[in-house]
């Protein structure tokens, strides 16, 4: 008898993600029009690949950086972290990551004990909820506030605290609905966490894209929560370096060192290259950041009017960071949004996200990316406003 293959039950219990199999597909076919992947498709600054290329050439990326990052590397985030999220950090207190997932992994690895249970307000990011579950924690799933766009419900989260209780982990920009949780409704998270002595880890990718006056809030920054928050950053979204693999957090001195246990099994340094690159992007001038802001707008709302030409079908909430939104489908096959998803790729030739993806809230929704050309958004909406016309 052929024995059965040996694979952990946490591992085992984790579904095949929904955004891979998306992308998988879309391989499949030619001429797909792309609203599903969130990466940018403008390359990366040309000030931040020829840093990259001169540490190259200089022979400076052969071999590891210490663990923590390079020392000028941590400088800059220092200065970064100051000017732009108000937290008063030094480099003791940071680490460089292989982009924010392999920092939130390692945050997550040594925060949680098995069954320690993890508040996540949903839908979110699928990786959160996995992250968790590798750690042998338990996701507690908390609802947003759909009508409200997607609001922290306050009162859930604490409903929802238990004795195994150990941290709450989230996204704002949220990532998928695209709500800037306020400092108001943060502070409040906060105090939540002073008073049951949890952690925060925290995912701020997005903390550039913030539109109709909204603001980005760093819970970091409150100094009564300085031993209470692990904040996690990355280059990815803010200067278009998704294949570079570069990202840090930043936390209370005392933790830190916890982190990097975990942090050098899973990766021993962020890769030496990206990093030089990194120090280019902070150190250089930021007009990119701002060019991609401004053209993230004027695509956030193109497809708000595309959406609205297909309101039989779509009702959304206009995203208010990030470079995401998340419609809710109002016909009866969107109730299954893997189903819809793949029909609409099959027939369509338009790819997007099951909002299934993203936390059992999710579903009947689907998630698009708004960070490509007007060109491609106009192409996959006339593709699906003859599609549900017919």
């Amino acid at each position: 008898m052929k024995e059965k293959i040996r694979i952990s039950n946490r591992v085992m219990q984790i579904q095949k993600s929904a955004i891979h199999e998306m992308t998988r597909l879309s391989k499949e076919i030619d001429d797909v029009a792309f609203l599903s992947w969130a990466k940018p498709t403008t390359d990366t600054p040309e000030h931040i690949k020829e840093a990259a290329i001169s540490a190259i050439k200089k022979g400076l990326v052969g071999g590891y950086s210490p663990t923590d990052g390079l020392v000028d590397l941590r400088r800059e985030i220092v200065k970064k972290l100051k000017r732009d999220n108000n937290i008063n950090a030094d480099i003791s207190q940071l680490l460089v990551t292989v982009g924010a997932i392999e920092g939130l992994a390692a945050a997550v690895m040594a925060v949680i004990d098995p069954g320690d249970e993890v508040i996540l307000p949903t839908p979110t990011y699928s990786t959160h909820i996995r992250q968790v579950r590798i750690a042998s924690g338990k996701p507690v799933l908390v609802p947003l506030i759909e009508k409200e766009n997607f609001a922290l419900d306050i009162q859930a989260i604490k409903n929802a605290i238990t004795p195994r209780t150990k941290a709450i982990m989230y996204c704002s920009h949220n990532n998928p609905t695209a709500t800037v949780f306020p400092e108001e409704q943060l502070r409040q998270i906060a105090e939540i966490a002073l008073e049951n002595n949890l952690m925060i880890i925290t995912d701020e990718a997005y903390e550039y894209f913030v539109y109709d006056e909204k603001k980005h809030f760093s819970i970091g920054s409150i100094p009564e929560m300085k031993k209470n928050v692990i904040s996690c950053f990355t280059f990815t979204k803010t200067y278009a370096m998704t294949g570079w693999r570069i990202g840090y957090l930043h936390a209370d001195e005392e933790v830190i060192p916890q982190i990097k246990k975990a942090h050098i099994p899973f990766a021993i340094c962020a890769p030496v290259v990206s990093q030089y690159a990194a120090l280019a992007a902070l150190k250089g001038s930021q007009d990119c950041v701002k060019e991609y802001r401004d053209h993230y707008l004027n695509t956030r709302n193109l497809m708000c009017e595309r959406l609205d030409k297909l309101n039989s079908v779509f009702e959304y909430q206009k995203p208010e960071g990030s470079y995401l939104m998340f419609p809710k489908i109002l016909i009866k096959e969107g109730q299954d949004s893997i189903t819809f998803c793949k029909k609409l790729l099959r027939e369509a030739k338009v790819s997007t996200t099951p909002g299934i993806a993203f936390g059992p809230t999710g579903e009947s929704h689907l998630r698009l990316s708004f960070c490509i050309s007007e060109e491609e958004i106009n192409k996959a909406f006339d593709r699906m406003e003859n599609y549900f016309s017919l």
